[in-house]
C-alpha cells in the first residue's frame, strides 16, 4: 500500500471513528454532565470533550496504519475502499466469524446482567443511550481505539522487544496484546461510572471489569484473525443482542 494509501485509508477510519464521537457526545454526554454539576457552560465541555476525543481517535489511527503493516494486522474493507477494489470481497470474509464473536459476547453481556449491582441496574435504566450511539461509538470508534490503536501498539512493542522486529510475530505476542488491551477497555469504562456517582465497590468493579473483559478479548481475537472491521462488527452485533434481550 502506498503512502497516499494509507493516508486515506487513515482519514477514512477516523472519519468513521468521529460518527460516533459525535452522536455520543451530543446525546449521552449532557447526561453524564448534568449529573456532574460542573459551573463550566455545558458547551465549552461538549467541545472540549469532542477535540479530547477526535486527537485521541487520530493517535490512535495513526498508531494502527504505523505499526499494523509488519504484524500482518490490517482493516480490509478500508484498504479496499480507498483502493477501489471490491469492498464486499474484502468484507466477506468477516461476516461469520464477526457474527458469532458478537453472539457469544451478547451472551456473555446477558450473563453478567444475573450479577449486576442493583444500583448500577437502576442507573442504567435512567441513562438513555440511543442504539445509534451504542452501535457508532462502541461498534467503530471504541474499536479503532481499542484495538485499531491501542491492542496494535500493545503487539508491536511485544514483537519489538521479545522478537527484536525479527521474523513473523508469535502467536503469544498478540495474545498477550489481546488479553491486556481488553483489561484495559474494561478498566476504560470505570471512569463513567464514577462520574454516575457510584463507589467502585468490589461488587461493581467484578461486574464492569469482567464484563467489558470477555468481550473485548473476543473483539481482539477476531481483530487479529479476520481484520477490523470484523471487530467492528463482533461490537456491534454484541450491543445489539444485548438491546434486543432487554439487557441494555
Amino acid at each position: 500500500m502506498t503512502q497516499d494509501s494509507r493516508l486515506h485509508q487513515g482519514v477514512v477510519l477516523w472519519i468513521a471513528g468521529m460518527l460516533g464521537v459525535v452522536v455520543l457526545t451530543l446525546t449521552v454526554v449532557p447526561q453524564l454532565l448534568a449529573q456532574a454539576h460542573s459551573p463550566l457552560p455545558q458547551g465549552v465541555l461538549l467541545a472540549a470533550s469532542l477535540a479530547q476525543s477526535g486527537v485521541l481517535l487520530a493517535l490512535a489511527v495513526w498508531m494502527g496504519i504505523a505499526l499494523s503493516a509488519p504484524l500482518g494486522l490490517h482493516a480490509p474493507v478500508a484498504a479496499a475502499a480507498v483502493s477501489g477494489s471490491g469492498v464486499w470481497e474484502a468484507l466477506k470474509p468477516q461476516l461469520l466469524p464477526g457474527l458469532l464473536a458478537g453472539l457469544a459476547s451478547g451472551a456473555v453481556l446477558m450473563a453478567a446482567l444475573h450479577f449486576a449491582p442493583p444500583e448500577i441496574l437502576a442507573a442504567s435504566a435512567k441513562l438513555r443511550i440511543p442504539v445509534a450511539a451504542r452501535l457508532l461509538y462502541g461498534g467503530i470508534t471504541e474499536e479503532i481505539l481499542m484495538r485499531w490503536g491501542l491492542m496494535t501498539l500493545l503487539a508491536w512493542l511485544a514483537w519489538r522487544l521479545v522478537q527484536k522486529r525479527k521474523g513473523v510475530p508469535h502467536a503469544a505476542c498478540f495474545i498477550s496484546a489481546i488479553l491486556l488491551a481488553a483489561v484495559l477497555f474494561a478498566i476504560g469504562h470505570l471512569p463513567a461510572v464514577a462520574a454516575m456517582g457510584f463507589q467502585l465497590s468490589p461488587d461493581i468493579l467484578a461486574y464492569v471489569l469482567i464484563g467489558n473483559t470477555v468481550p473485548g478479548f473476543l473483539f481482539g481475537f477476531v481483530y487479529w484473525r479476520w481484520g477490523l472491521e470484523c471487530a467492528f462488527l463482533a461490537h456491534a452485533i454484541a450491543h445489539l443482542v444485548a438491546i434486543l434481550s432487554g439487557v441494555a
